[in-house]
């Protein structure tokens, strides 16, 4: 069964109490809620929250896009303006006229994967955002790291490809240095930060929602007096303003790693450095 948001509320109240010594803060162990085995693999609440999220999706942009029309319907319409964010102001923008068409399926598929995996930080019946573990994101990386350095090697060559990580004119001393600092740009920092940027926000912010929730719970439930409970209300209202704070990060995070991703494959189309 999906841990669900009653139950994922449920299990605050020991955990605020801590056992009775007092409140407990929540650490990165709430992100791991196994469901079930099958033959050693263990399937937790992020990978079925992700098949799920990936299947309605699914369902949805298919039913809304199988019968378009010039003059559309109102959830064409709204489809249409979705999409129109990731192909003309990431797609477009950052790839150019030229040759950004053919990469918009992917980047708007991880614009929409991205976004709704992260929202489900924030949905009741969830709670908990699928790019909150690690390994979601370093998934998705995997995907643009291959992209990017195809389309390189494709149009530059094996040896063109890191000759152009090095700009013209520069003195032959400087140019090693310059390269072995490109290649680490290239196949170590860029993967690298592009899937910690993703985790990181998403870890964070749900850490912070479920402190305050927590923290909230047990000035409520197990402290003593009538200011430690009235205290609970500020509490819960911080945890609803972080949550409206997390909708936005979770918009932006999901823009940046798109448009981050155009911005590489641009930079492997480009004629130059």
């Amino acid at each position: 069964m999906i841990l669900t948001a009653p139950a994922h509320i449920a299990a605050l109240a020991p955990m605020a109490a801590g056992e009775g010594e007092g409140y407990t803060a929540p650490t990165p162990e709430i992100f791991w809620q196994p469901l079930f085995e099958v033959g050693g693999l263990t399937v937790t609440n992020q990978m079925a929250w992700a098949a799920i999220v990936t299947g309605v999706l699914s369902l949805v942009m298919i039913a809304l896009s199988r019968r378009a029309a010039v003059v559309p319907s109102k959830g064409q319409w709204m489809l249409e303006g979705f999409y129109n964010l990731p192909r003309n102001s990431v797609a477009r923008d950052m790839i150019g006229t030229k040759e950004f068409r053919r990469f918009v399926p992917l980047l708007a598929t991880l614009f929409t994967m991205i976004l709704f995996y992260n929202l489900m930080g924030i949905f009741p019946l969830a709670m908990n955002p699928v790019t909150g573990k690690i390994g979601f994101p370093i998934a998705l990386t995997l995907v643009v790291y291959v992209v990017y350095h195809w389309i390189g090697f494709q149009k530059m060559g094996f040896v063109g490809y890191f000759k152009h990580m090095v700009p013209p004119g520069l003195p032959g001393w400087i140019a090693p240095v310059i390269l072995v600092l490109e290649l680490v740009t290239y196949f170590i920092t860029r993967p690298l930060t592009l899937a910690l940027r993703l985790f990181g926000n998403m870890f964070a912010g749900h850490m912070l929602i479920y402190l305050f929730v927590t923290a909230g719970a047990y000035f409520l439930l197990e402290s003593d007096g009538a200011l430690m409970k009235a205290l609970s209300l500020p509490t819960f209202l911080m945890a609803g303003v972080m949550m409206l704070f997390e909708a936005l990060v979770q918009f932006l995070q999901a823009f940046v790693f798109t448009l981050l991703a155009a911005s590489y494959i641009a930079g492997a189309l480009a004629d130059d450095h």
